[in-house]
């Protein structure tokens, strides 16, 4: 079954922590050991695994992205979001993150983020929860 989570952000880049929502379907699935793939259908919206107990950590990543690709460059995508395509071709659009004992098996300092870069929109995030 695959589960899908709805995310909406509030500014043309932020990244949201949805490691609780994940968790949520890990738990609900009922499995204990296997893994939980993501996937983000965007093409201006990524997934990645960083640090989630000091927001200033996102709040770095996504100054440095912007700085290092620029919204002044002479792109030739006439909709305006070369930079948010850029951005998160580099993220990519999907994870896979180990369960064990019924939880995600991240770091203790690490957690699961929606990386926009085309914001403010609702997002979407599909989970496929698999035994093994």
């Amino acid at each position: 079954m695959i589960h899908t989570l709805s995310v909406r952000t509030n500014r043309r880049t932020e990244m949201v922590d949805i490691t609780g929502q994940i968790q949520e379907q890990v738990r609900l699935s009922g499995v204990t050991e296997g893994v939980c793939h993501l996937f983000s259908a965007h093409t201006t919206a990524g997934l990645t695994i960083n640090e989630n107990a000091d927001p200033s950590v996102a709040a770095d990543i996504l100054m440095v992205l912007n700085r290092v690709i620029s919204e002044k460059e002479a792109y030739r995508h006439l909709e305006g979001n070369s930079p948010a395509h850029i951005k998160t071709s580099l993220m990519g659009p999907q994870l896979t993150v180990l369960v064990s004992n019924g939880s995600l098996l991240l770091g203790t300092w690490q957690g699961v983020f929606l990386s926009e870069f085309d914001g403010p929109r609702t997002r979407k995030v599909h989970l496929k929860i698999m035994a093994g």
